[in-house]
C-alpha cells in the first residue's frame, strides 16, 4: 500500500473524484476490525510467514516472541498473579505492527483474487482510452476500505471473503462500526447494506483522520481542526502562562494541530486567518483570549529568530511548503501505487517527472490543487545526471545554477534540436565519450568564446549507466525539507539582529521575549 498514511487518503479521494466526474455509480465499504491486535490467531500468522518463505529458525523465534508473554491484573495496586494468552499480539511491542500487516496481507490477496475472478470489481481509472489502473481496496494497518460496483452480488461475495478471513485469522469485522458509502445515485442502498450487515454512510466522510470525498473548496472540513484548537485553549484558560510559555505552546500544540490535514489539503485563507487569530490572541491575551494590544505585527512575530522574530510560522506558507513536497515526491517515486494512479488519471509528462496539467472542474480530487505549487518547486529542484535519457539538454537544470538555455540564449536559438535530451547530445563513440553538439549553422568568430564557455561548463559532466535523479537544491543530500521550502516562500526581513546576545540558552524565554 505504501509507507505513508497520506498516500492512502490521496488515492481514495482521487478514486471518488474519477467516479463522480464520469457520473458513475459505486460503493465504498469502510470496514472496522474488532479488537484487531487482541484477536489474531498465532497459528494463522506462523502459516502466513511460512508461505512467505520465512525459515524454520525464524518461525521458532516468532513463536517464542508471541506465545511466551505473561500478563497480570492489578488488584488494589498490586499484581495478582500472572497468566498466558492463547491469541493476539501485545500492544506496544515493536514486532506487533509488522506481524499484523502480514496477517492483513491475506485479506488483500483474497480481495485481489476475487477481483481477478470477476466477483468484485473495483474502480477503473483511465485517461483518453489509454492505460488503466484498477483500485479495489486500500489497507493501512487495521483501516480497510473496499471499492466496488453498486451491485448486490458484489457485496454478497465481499461478505463471504470477510467470513473466510475471520475463520482463518480470528480477525472479525465490526459491522456496527462499518459502513457502505454510495458514490452517485445508488438504488436499493438499504438492501445492499443489509446484505453486508452494516449501516449506510454518506460523503463527505472521514478516512484515516482526513476528509474523504469533500469538495476542495469546502471550508467546513476544517471546522474540526478549529474546534480542537479551541478545546485545547479551554484547558489553559484558567492558568497563568508566561509569554515564553505561550510561545512554546503555540509551536508545540496550536500550530501543529492542523499539520496533518495541511499536508494534503489546501487550507482556505479565511480558515488560516481564523487559526492565526487564535494564536495571536493567545500570545498577547492568554488563555482567556482577552482583547489586549498586539505589540508587534504578526509578520514580524512569524519571522525567523535571526531576523528579530519569534520563529512562529504563517499557516498559508507552511501549507504551500507541505503541498510542495508532493511535487518532489512524485518526481522521485518509482513504482508506488499513488504515482501510478496519478499518471493514469492525469497523464504523464516530462519523462515521468511530473503529470500533465489537470484540466476540468474542481471536484474532490486533491492533485489539481497540489499542482498549483509546481512552478516554485521546480525552480528549486535540479537534476543529477545519469543516463541522460530523462533530462532535456537545454531546458532542464542539470549543469550549473541555471538552465543552459538561459545561460547561453544565443546558442539555444541556434541549436538544431532544442528539445534533445542530454543522452542524445552525448556520443559514446568519441574516444571515452564526448559531447556532440548540433547547431543550425557554423559560428562566427565572435561567437566562439560563447561556445568555449559552454564546453567548459560541460567538461565535468559525463553520462553514466545510472538513472537520472531529481535533487532538492536546499536540502541535505538532495532531500526535500519543509523548513527550507517554507523559508523560500516567506518574504525575508532584512534586519540586522543580535541573535547571539538575545537568544541565550541560560536565559528563560519569558525574559528574552521582552529583550
Amino acid at each position: 500500500m505504501g509507507r505513508q498514511i497520506l498516500d492512502a487518503s490521496l488515492i481514495a479521494n482521487e478514486v471518488i473524484d474519477s467516479w463522480q466526474k464520469r457520473r458513475g455509480k459505486g460503493l465504498i465499504c469502510k470496514l472496522d476490525i474488532e479488537k484487531a491486535y487482541n484477536s489474531i490467531n498465532w497459528q494463522f500468522l506462523l502459516k502466513v510467514m511460512q508461505k512467505m518463505g520465512f525459515g524454520q529458525k525464524w518461525l521458532d523465534w516468532m513463536r517464542s516472541c508471541i506465545s511466551t508473554a505473561k500478563f497480570s491484573v492489578m488488584v488494589n495496586g498490586t499484581p495478582a498473579g500472572f497468566f498466558s494468552s492463547s491469541k493476539g499480539l501485545r500492544q506496544g511491542d515493536p514486532l506487533s505492527p509488522y506481524l499484523f500487516i502480514m496477517g492483513m496481507e491475506v485479506l488483500s490477496v483474497l480481495i485481489s483474487k476475487a477481483v481477478e475472478g470477476g466477483f468484485i470489481s473495483g474502480c477503473r481509472i483511465w485517461r483518453d482510452r489509454g492505460q488503466a489502473v484498477h483500485i479495489s481496496h486500500l489497507l493501512f494497518a487495521d483501516d480497510t476500505i473496499v471499492f466496488c460496483e453498486a451491485k448486490k452480488e458484489h457485496l454478497t461475495h465481499l461478505s463471504w471473503i470477510l467470513f473466510w478471513f475471520e475463520a482463518a485469522s480470528g480477525l472479525k469485522i465490526n459491522l456496527d462500526k462499518s459502513e457502505i458509502i454510495p458514490v452517485g445515485e445508488v438504488e436499493d442502498l438499504n438492501e445492499m447494506a443489509a446484505e453486508l450487515g452494516c449501516r449506510v454512510g454518506q460523503l463527505p466522510a472521514v478516512y484515516l483522520g482526513l476528509p474523504l470525498g469533500a469538495s476542495n473548496k469546502a471550508i467546513s472540513v476544517w471546522d474540526g481542526v478549529e474546534e480542537k484548537v479551541r478545546r485545547r485553549l479551554a484547558l489553559w484558560k484558567r492558568q497563568y502562562i508566561s509569554k515564553g510559555g505561550r510561545i512554546t505552546l503555540i509551536k508545540s500544540t496550536m500550530a501543529s494541530m492542523p499539520l496533518y490535514q495541511m499536508s494534503l489539503f489546501r487550507l482556505p485563507k479565511s480558515m488560516a486567518r481564523r487559526l492565526e487569530k487564535l494564536q495571536r490572541d493567545f500570545l498577547w491575551g492568554g488563555g482567556n483570549l482577552e482583547r489586549k494590544a498586539h505589540l508587534v505585527k504578526w509578520e514580524v512575530v512569524c519571522g525567523d529568530k535571526k531576523k528579530g522574530g519569534l520563529g512562529l510560522r504563517k499557516l498559508t506558507c507552511l501549507n504551500r511548503a507541505l503541498l510542495g513536497k508532493w511535487i518532489w515526491r512524485f518526481a522521485c517515486a518509482k513504482e508506488e501505487l499513488w504515482k501510478k494512479v496519478l499518471e493514469v488519471k492525469y497523464g504523464q509528462g516530462d519523462f515521468g517527472w511530473r503529470t500533465r496539467k489537470a484540466n476540468g472542474a474542481f471536484g474532490v480530487g486533491l492533485w489539481k490543487e497540489i499542482l498549483k505549487e509546481s512552478d516554485w518547486c521546480w525552480e528549486n529542484m535540479e537534476f543529477k545526471l545519469g543516463k541522460g535519457d530523462k533530462i532535456r539538454f537545454w531546458t532542464d537544470q542539470w549543469c550549473g545554477s541555471h538552465v543552459l538555455a538561459r545561460s547561453f540564449p544565443l546558442l539555444y536559438a541556434l541549436a538544431a534540436q532544442r528539445n534533445a535530451t542530454v543522452g542524445e547530445m552525448w556520443d559514446q563513440n568519441l574516444g571515452q565519450g564526448g559531447w556532440n553538439l548540433r547547431f543550425q549553422r557554423d559560428f562566427n568568430d565572435w561567437e566562439l568564446d560563447m561556445v568555449g564557455r559552454l564546453l567548459d561548463a560541460l567538461r565535468e559532466q559525463r553520462v553514466t549507466l545510472e538513472e537520472d535523479v531529481v535533487l532538492w537544491k536546499e536540502g541535505k543530500g538532495g532531500l526535500f525539507k519543509v523548513k527550507k521550502a517554507y523559508n523560500i516562500l516567506t518574504s525575508p526581513i532584512d534586519v540586522v539582529f543580535p541573535i547571539s546576545n538575545i537568544w541565550v540558552d541560560n536565559v528563560p524565554t519569558k525574559m528574552v521575549f521582552f529583550a
